[in-house]
């Protein structure tokens, strides 16, 4: 089997972020992982291989150059090759979904694509669609159990209420990883040195048909949340307590 895995590179949640000016984020001190969810994508992309003898797993990233360090990361977690599509730092998920798609679409055969369901930067929760839309295959979402038949997929999926649902798609398919797929592997220090030497294909965003024009969204400022306010501490009994709490609730939070 083909198998494909979409990942994007994301701020680690501990990193604290600072600006630079009012219209961009200072990049020194960031510390970039692969996003967490596109980690349950490479791990049920590993699995896969492993049940289907001759299969070879491709991870495929869009953005600037530092995205090699996220796919060197699924390298080394046991993926075969890595594409690269350079991208600037301001593309949109429109422009990364269609860069992704175009790269897909220039691999001789695609079973199957994998990617998690969001980004932890900016949770918007489209690209996978997105790229499916574009390569002209079906998608299913928020997945956590597959079967794989002949030919096509069967899907646990979560739906709103605590329900699931199962879907059924043809191949090549996108699926888009939930937390529960799987339990993503750790990369061991040999295949981590490995990963080190193997080849990145890149790709020029002409290669794959995608130009300026592919950006939608444009940012035009950033801004801190503004600074947590101090609690306050009640002093007296338990009534004056709750005399005073009801006071502040009405005249201050005004939420009651």
């Amino acid at each position: 089997m083909n198998i494909y895995v979409c990942i994007k590179q994301v701020p680690d949640t501990e990193t604290k972020i600072k600006l630079s000016g009012d219209s961009a984020v200072d990049m020194a001190g960031v510390k970039w992982i692969m996003s967490p969810y596109d980690e349950f994508a490479v791990e049920e992309a590993l699995r896969l291989k492993e049940k289907n003898a001759g299969s070879t797993v491709t991870v495929l990233s869009a953005g600037a150059p530092r995205v090699v360090e996220a796919i060197r990361t699924a390298l080394a977690m046991g993926a075969d090759n890595g594409i690269h599509v350079e991208l600037p730092e301001t593309a949109d998920n429109n422009m990364a979904a269609r860069a992704l798609a175009g790269a897909l679409k220039k691999e001789a055969k695609v079973d199957v694509v994998f990617t998690g369901k969001e980004a932890i930067d900016d949770g918007a929760a489209q690209t996978s669609q997105l790229i499916a839309e574009y390569a002209g295959y079906p998608c299913v979402t928020v997945v956590l159990n597959v079967e794989y038949g002949a030919g096509s997929v069967k899907c646990k999926r979560e739906i709103e209420g605590g329900a699931f649902e199962i879907v059924e798609a043809p191949m090549p398919v996108v699926i888009a990883a939930q937390k529960g797929l799987n339990e993503p592997r750790y990369a061991s220090l040999p295949n981590i040195m490995k990963a080190k030497k193997k080849e990145v294909k890149v790709l020029k965003a002409a290669d794959v048909g995608v130009s300026d024009a592919d950006q939608k969204i444009r940012l035009k400022g950033f801004q801190l949340p503004a600074p947590k306010q101090a609690g306050k501490k009640i002093a007296g009994d338990a009534a004056t307590q709750a005399k005073e709490l009801v006071r502040l609730l009405h005249e201050e939070a005004k939420v009651v």
